[in-house]
């Protein structure tokens, strides 16, 4: 078995903003350091991955109820930011989940305009074998 091209993998489920944001550092981190990595968005968080709206969303009591409302404003600014910045490095690939992208109200189209593409999760099980895999 070959060696994974990725040193860091992914899969991104949650739609908690708190807890996408806190897989998004670790993946953007990653990779700012120079490690090759690789995330799967799912349901949930593909939404939050695609949203045009996540500053609003993320300012909303009901989508970060342990946030102060001071502290909401810029969280939801650092998440805009973090977000912005993973589809932006060189050295992280974001896809879109297949059966994500099938069941919901999201064409490949529109994902593909923004992410890598759109990838089965064996199939991104198979090219990341070998790195660490996390799941949030």
């Amino acid at each position: 078995m070959n060696a994974s091209p990725y040193a860091l993998a992914a899969v991104l489920s949650s739609g908690e903003p708190e807890r996408f944001y806190s897989g998004l550092s670790v993946l953007v981190s990653s990779a700012a350091d120079g490690a090759r990595c690789a995330a799967l968005a799912t349901f949930r968080a593909l939404e939050l991955m695609i949203d045009d709206d996540l500053l609003q969303r993320a300012e909303e009591p009901e989508a970060t109820p342990s946030l102060s409302w001071a502290g909401r404003e810029t969280f939801a600014r650092s998440l805009l930011e973090l977000r912005d910045t993973a589809l932006e490095l060189d050295a992280l690939e974001v896809y879109a989940c297949a059966a994500s992208v099938e069941t919901m109200a999201i064409t490949p189209a529109s994902v593909e305009e923004r992410l890598a593409g759109v990838m089965s999760t064996p199939r991104f099980l198979r090219e990341t074998a070998g790195s660490t895999l996390i799941f949030i």
